[in-house]
């Protein structure tokens, strides 16, 4: 397999590490990093200072200060991340990002935009092969795309009237140390709702299933519990315990105790990567029924997809009927950085024949073709 060069993008609103782990973003761009270099891969990053990323090179492009221009200075465990492709941290961040990577480039190097057409204009400038790791927006740019399921693919493939398949696409989910999440077989005795507080996410339907089956509710996430333009106001509701955005312990904690965690979106989640931190823990989780949710939650094996009011009951009641330890291996099986990290691997190594003969380029050293796979739990009958 050949060496590649990589010139990866951070975000400019905010540092790259991980303490920021309320921002799915940040955590992708670090695992992503990791799975990179497992190979041997070289890795230039390119992101704000206090940024933390595994890579050869760090190259600040942005600064604290430009952040406090740009944001002030707000409660990232409470308050949404703030961001504008045309503030001021967006085009400091671009502008030294291009001057930079021209420094860098070589003939065959591949530049990453985690953050799609925000970084569209440090791909227009330095013209290498773009590729959009991880899609779980609707503003893609780039000719080579990596979406996050099949589900969300096919719904950008609608909004922008793409009829037929493109062949350098691919589908590769969302990626985890299974070091991060403590398997436990004894829960605790209440619900958990961990998102973002907004009414897409089902934060309503989520206390009315609660309440409805007699169980405490759990709330972690940015937001408020009472929010009239969203149509909620849930301070005073008694079954409700509300946390903050939370660090990487103390998730764990809260997903690996609890008895279900709920995820009634509206919302067509690209993934819902809480849903694999739960089964990670071994957490059934109990899901709408579209979206990434029918590629990720096995109904009646890792937890229960619903339609309706009384399904979403009668799944919290039959919880039990789950068995955790499926929840575990269907998720460490499928969604581990080691697994996944193969899969972007044959991606990547396929984008760099692009440089010969691409699509009728032959590949004598192939051995298998299972990267695309899923391995399912033993017990799943």
């Amino acid at each position: 397999m050949s060496k590649l060069r990589f010139h990866l993008l951070g975000l400019a609103h905010l540092e790259t590490n991980t303490n920021n782990s309320a921002c799915a973003y940040t955590q992708k761009i670090i695992k992503l990093a990791k799975m990179i270099k497992e190979y041997g891969h070289t890795i230039y990053f390119y992101g704000v200072e206090g940024s933390e990323v595994p890579c050869d090179e760090f190259i600040q492009v942005s600064t604290q200060d430009i952040l406090r221009q740009a944001y002030g200075d707000y409660d990232r465990t409470t308050q949404f991340f703030k961001q504008d492709p045309n503030d001021i941290a967006h085009r400091c961040f671009n502008s030294n990002a291009i001057k930079e990577i021209m420094e860098r480039k070589q003939e065959r190097d591949i530049l990453l935009c985690p953050m799609g057409i925000y970084q569209k204009p440090i791909a227009d400038a330095v013209e290498l092969i773009t590729i959009e790791p991880g899609i779980g927006y609707s503003g893609v740019f780039s000719d080579h795309r990596v979406f996050e399921s099949y589900a969300w693919m096919h719904h950008i493939y609608g909004l922008l009237k793409i009829e037929d398949g493109e062949w350098y696409d691919a589908v590769i989910p969302n990626y985890y140390d299974p070091n991060d999440f403590t398997f436990k077989q004894d829960k605790q005795d209440y619900l958990l709702y961990f998102g973002r507080i907004i009414n897409r996410k089902g934060i309503q339907v989520a206390s009315d299933v609660a309440k409805a089956t007699g169980n405490e509710l759990y709330i972690v996430g940015q937001g408020s519990l009472d929010n009239s333009a969203e149509g909620f106001n849930l301070s005073s509701e008694k079954h409700i315990k509300y946390h903050a955005a939370v660090g990487p312990e103390e998730r764990n904690e809260l997903l690996g105790n609890a008895k279900a965690v709920l995820m009634p979106t509206y919302y067509l989640e690209p993934f819902g990567g809480v849903n694999v931190e739960a089964q990670l823990c071994g957490t059934p989780v109990i899901t709408t029924d579209w979206g990434a949710f029918p590629e990720t939650v096995l109904h009646g094996v890792t937890g229960y997809r619903c339609r309706v009011f009384e399904e979403f009951c009668w799944a919290v009641k039959n919880i039990d009927n789950i068995n955790p330890r499926n929840c575990r291996e269907w998720a460490e099986k499928n969604y581990s950085l080691k697994r996944v990290g193969e899969m972007y691997e044959e991606y990547f190594q396929r984008i760099n024949r692009l440089f010969s003969k691409g699509w009728y380029e032959p590949n004598e050293e192939r051995k298998e073709l299972k990267w695309l796979e899923r391995f399912y739990p033993n017990n799943s009958n």
